[in-house]
């Protein structure tokens, strides 16, 4: 695979975000918050309704019958997957199968435990993993998150970089030379951001 350029351009995007996520502390606590964000706003917006009068689309999963609404959700799911493959085809492929994992299973959910019950779980859970995200990054981080430069890196982009940090971590690159390119850009970047504030504090 060839190194894409433009908003494509995965090496710039996981660049910025690593040099937000260099703590060790502050990337655990973002690989346990962030899918679970994706996932219960995907059960929340399982009671929006349906896109252009669709029909539900009923599917049946050991005996379970899952009722699968076009609507908002279903349009989030499909536009991070597309996304998520046109960054990177292989591990794209695969937080796009997550996704898909996650409006499904959220939908299940979602039907049984009805809107009030489901509302409740949500905002506790959203709750928790914003508030240990924050602490991630004003503790341990000690660095704003990425979301107040780049709102799109906060709900589209970091549930395939948390994604990609895995695989990372297991050997795995996009192309070759990714990781070591990357690297030098977060160093980079990180070190740029401290000669700022240390300019600021003088």
């Amino acid at each position: 695979m060839m190194k894409r350029i433009g908003f494509f351009d995965l090496e710039n995007h996981f660049a910025f975000y690593g040099a937000y996520h260099s703590n060790r502390i502050n990337i655990a606590i973002h690989m346990m918050c962030v899918w679970p964000i994706l996932f219960t706003a995907l059960l929340l917006l399982y009671f929006t309704p349906s896109l252009f009068n669709l029909p539900p689309f009923e599917l049946s999963l050991s005996g379970y019958k899952v009722v699968l609404l076009f609507n908002i959700g279903f349009l989030l799911t499909l536009i991070y997957s597309v996304f998520y493959v046109r960054f990177d085809p292989r591990a794209g492929s695969l937080a796009a199968f997550l996704c898909l994992i996650c409006w499904v299973s959220s939908s299940f959910i979602a039907s049984r435990l009805g809107f009030l019950l489901a509302y409740k779980v949500v905002l506790v859970v959203q709750l928790l993993c914003w508030t240990g995200q924050f602490i991630g990054h004003g503790i341990f981080e000690k660095r704003a998150p990425a979301l107040l430069d780049n709102l799109a890196q906060a709900f589209l982009m970091a549930p395939f970089f948390v994604l990609l940090e895995a695989l990372q971590a297991s050997g795995y690159e996009p192309y070759p030379g990714f990781h070591a390119r990357v690297q030098a850009k977060i160093e980079a970047e990180i070190n740029e951001w401290q000669d700022k504030r240390q300019t600021l504090i003088s």
